[in-house]
This record gives structure tokens, C-alpha cells and sequence, in this order.
């Protein structure tokens, strides 16, 4: 991307080979996000030009020297939130709020300072510290989690973003959703993910919103209890007759403050409303003073699911692998790298689960 608001360009870049602590990844698979697409349209801001994709799996080809969380030969997952372990949030248990993501998301450098990437003298710059709309990446240490060889390239690449930000949402904000209801607003890549967890811990209602009626209809086969089209239905009547009093949770996974506000304001008394979805920069929300105060609702925000990455990852492939997280069913179709403007197009205007980009070959099981 050379500047927001242009379509992506397809160039050979000089790729440098992997610093301390770095390591360089052939990559295999990247999800399409709609973070990616605030970024392209300047509702995100990054330094440009710069190389877009953040969710993305892959093999260790090289590391660098002083690496020790990784070897060549490993399938990983490349992480938009390194955890150090260290730090102030790692330490008291917020490690999405790792201080290492704040350098990716300033500077849009790699961990120990500059980038790898570079045209003719000039640098380009990496997204949230992957960058893997590209046929390699060199990424620190930090950012990937190596995985069991037998995890599909492609299964890999959503966990590492969509599926742990919805999955991650539910456990860590819902714990007591069983036999309760949730409604989930937004039936993307996380949101359908969310519907997995929350019929996974055996939530009694799950109401799914979404314009699209393909994906509430892929929300239901994943375990959805109903379907509110906010086209042609009112979001708000829809949600009193199916849940009398009010949810008990919401999630809302789209990130703007109108959707958020009718999410709040849907909730029973002493509800929460957890938000994941990510607005444009300035983006303002408006909540009702004494609709907060006299229903003893919560609004909360959820930043990569407020995931616990190196633990909760392994926890949701255990999962998958046991056939109780039906994770195949929110892969859309595959585009070549070349394909990287229309796999984007694709994933505004209906695509239901995630597009993939498949950068150096066809993926197929492994």
C-alpha cells in the first residue's frame, strides 16, 4: 500500500535476511481481515508504503541469531500482539496490552528497531509487525507461535486473528454464558467464531445480527439460535421478543458506535457488552447516562480477544483437532497473491468467513 485510499500493488521488495532475535517465514496462508481494509481506506493509519496482512501461517525457513522460541522446519502462526511476559500487562495478566504491540502499532517497525523490507534504497514498512501479503515475511521472535505439523496451513492463519479474537471474547469476558443468552452483532470472520465458542460452552440463546443473509445463514449451521437480518428488521423489537428482558451479553464484532449504542442499550439489567470491533480513527460512541446507571450495565473492550496467545492458541487447535471446533467451515474461498484487491472486495461485500491468500502455492491439508 503507497497511500490509503489506493488499490494494493503487487512489487518484488529486497527482503533482508533476519536480525537477532528475528526469523524469516515462507508464507503459506493469510487471511483477509477487515482490519486490513480500515487500513486501505485510511480509517486506520499507518507509515507508508507499507506491506498490509496480519494473519497469516507459514514455515520457518531461517532465524536469526539469539532466537530460541522457534526453528526451520516449524509451522507457526504469525501473532499481531507479541507477549513478552514481562511487562506491566503481561505480568498482571492483560498480555493482549503487551507494551512490545505498541511499538508494531507507532512505529509500524519490528521489535529491535527498523524494517526489512525495502525497493530501490527506499524502506517499506511492516503491519502490525507480520506483513504477510507477501511470499515471506522476516518477523521477530515475539510474533510467532510454532503448532502442530498437521494444523492446515489455512486453519492456522484465521486462528492466529479471527477465531482467537471471537473465541477469545466469549471465554475471557463470558465465563458464566451457559444456559444463558448473547447476542453477537456481526456475522464476519470473529463474529461466526464467537457463535463456535458460545455454543461451545453451551450458551442457551445466541442471536446473531448481520446484513448479509448467507452468513446468518452460516451462523446458524455453527450453532445459532436466531438470526436478526438488520435490513428489513428492527434490530431492537427483534431482540425483546426473542430474549423478554435483554441479553445477558452482547459482542459486538463491527466496530461502529451505532451498532455498539443498539447493543447497549438491547441489554437486560446488569448486562454487558463487549466490544471487538475496531472504528475508524476519531470514531465516537454516545451512551445513554442513566441507561448505564440505572440497569448496572457494562461496556467493555476487547482487544484480540483478550486472549492469553501462547496458551489459548494450542487450546483452541486441541479443539479443532478434536473435531469439536468445526473451524473449516469459516474459510472462504482462495485468492493468488495477485488477487490481493479482489480477495478484499470480496471480503466487503459478502464473503462469509475469511478469504485466503495463498502467496506461494495452492494449500491443501498441510
Amino acid at each position: 500500500m503507497h497511500e490509503a485510499g489506493s488499490p494494493l500493488v503487487l512489487e518484488e521488495l529486497v527482503l533482508d535476511a533476519p536480525g537477532p532475535g528475528e526469523v524469516r517465514v515462507r508464507v503459506e496462508a493469510a487471511g483477509v481481515c477487515h482490519s486490513d481494509v480500515h487500513y486501505l481506506t485510511g480509517g486506520l493509519r499507518s507509515q507508508t508504503p507499507i506491506v498490509l496482512g496480519h494473519e497469516g501461517s507459514g514455515i520457518v525457513e531461517a532465524v536469526g541469531d539469539g532466537v530460541t522460541r522457534v526453528s526451520p522446519g516449524d509451522k507457526v502462526i504469525m501473532l499481531w500482539r507479541p507477549r513478552c511476559g514481562e511487562c506491566q500487562y503481561c505480568l498482571k495478566g492483560m498480555p493482549a496490552q503487551c507494551e512490545l504491540g505498541k511499538i508494531h502499532g507507532q512505529t509500524n517497525e519490528l521489535l529491535r528497531g527498523g524494517t526489512r523490507l525495502s525497493k530501490d534504497g527506499e524502506r517499506y514498512y511492516h503491519l502490525m509487525g507480520d506483513s504477510v501479503f507477501a511470499e515471506q515475511a522476516v518477523v521477530s521472535q515475539e510474533s510467532v507461535i510454532a503448532i502442530d505439523q498437521s494444523i492446515p496451513f489455512d486453519i492456522a492463519a484465521i486462528v492466529g486473528c479471527a477465531v482467537i479474537t471471537g473465541m477469545g471474547a466469549i471465554m475471557n469476558h463470558m465465563p458464566d454464558l451457559a444456559g444463558k443468552s448473547v447476542v453477537i452483532i456481526g456475522a464476519g470472520g470473529v463474529g461466526l467464531s464467537a457463535v463456535m465458542a458460545a455454543n461451545l460452552v453451551g450458551a442457551a440463546q445466541i442471536i446473531v445480527s448481520d446484513l448479509v443473509e448467507s452468513r446468518l445463514e452460516k451462523a446458524l449451521e455453527l450453532g445459532a439460535t436466531h438470526t436478526i437480518n438488520s435490513g428489513t428488521e428492527d434490530f431492537a423489537t427483534r431482540v425483546r421478543e426473542i430474549t423478554d428482558s435483554g441479553p445477558d451479553y452482547v459482542l459486538e464484532a463491527i466496530g461502529r458506535s451505532q451498532t455498539i449504542r443498539s447493543g447497549f442499550e438491547s441489554l437486560k439489567p446488569g448486562g454487558t457488552e463487549v466490544v471487538v470491533g475496531l472504528g475508524s480513527v476519531g470514531d465516537d460512541v454516545s451512551i445513554p447516562v442513566n441507561v448505564l446507571v440505572q440497569g448496572d450495565r457494562r461496556l467493555v473492550g476487547s482487544l484480540y480477544g483478550t486472549a492469553n496467545s501462547p496458551i489459548q492458541i494450542p487450546e483452541i487447535l486441541r479443539l479443532y483437532k478434536s473435531g469439536r471446533l468445526p473451524l473449516d467451515q469459516l474459510l472462504d474461498r482462495q485468492f493468488p497473491l495477485a488477487e490481493a484487491n479482489e480477495a478484499i472486495d470480496h471480503l466487503r461485500t459478502g464473503a462469509v468467513g475469511r478469504p485466503i491468500l495463498v502467496p506461494n502455492s495452492s494449500i491443501n491439508s498441510n
